[in-house]
């Protein structure tokens, strides 16, 4: 029997739009400034200030040279890539299905509308199976980022931490914390040599 030539483009469509879906605040520099205004009776404000003894450290740059970091975004590019790769593979797999159903219509190769509704079945079955398998590859890859990003954070507060206890410092600041600091009181290379030194690159996952 002819069956009309049917374009499966729509149904091909939905498979292609599948994918994957702090700083701190001034606060630091506010209570600092709460401290020196609020200076207990028999002190003077700006004493108070003058002995508070604060660093400073740049998260971009480390982010840029910090091992840890380098890998981190390493490996969040190859988790992309495998979502995109995996995406454009049930794509193609959908659309070369779709293209056979069009040659058989194209050709009266469907003897009943029961097997051409049969095939229909089947690609719209695929287009919601690979929907399903796309959304769920890209929540597992979603929680294992948001893993190690904290993991990664962790390591560099811990570290942080293990460094002020060998300086004393008041306080160790994200420069993007406050407006100004004084570039003396950088201690960004220090960490950043400090981390890399104590970085061990995680085992890969099998």
């Amino acid at each position: 029997m002819k069956i009309t030539s049917l374009t499966v483009a729509a149904i091909v469509a939905g498979i292609m739009s599948v994918g994957l879906a702090s700083c701190d605040s001034n606060s630091k520099t506010a209570t600092a400034n709460s401290t020196e205004l609020n200076a207990p009776a028999g002190k003077d404000g700006a004493e108070i200030a003058a002995t508070i003894n604060i660093r400073y450290i740049d998260g971009d740059s480390i982010a840029r040279r910090y091992q840890g970091s380098i890998d981190y975004e390493a490996e969040h590019m190859k988790t992309m890539q495998r979502l995109d790769n995996a995406q454009q593979a049930k794509a193609a797999e959908i659309q070369k299905f779709g293209a056979q159903i069009e040659q058989k219509a194209r050709t009266n190769g469907y003897l009943t509308q029961e097997t051409y509704a049969a095939d229909m079945q089947r690609l719209q079955k695929m287009q919601q199976d690979a929907e399903s398998y796309l959304a769920n590859l890209a929540r597992k890859a979603e929680v294992e980022l948001a893993q190690r990003q904290v993991a990664l954070n962790d390591t560099i507060e811990a570290y942080i931490k293990r460094y002020n206890a060998n300086h004393g410092y008041d306080a160790i600041l994200f420069k993007n914390a406050g407006i100004y600091f004084n570039p003396a009181l950088d201690i960004t290379d220090e960490v950043i040599e400090g981390l890399n030194a104590s970085y061990a690159k995680p085992a890969e996952a099998k």
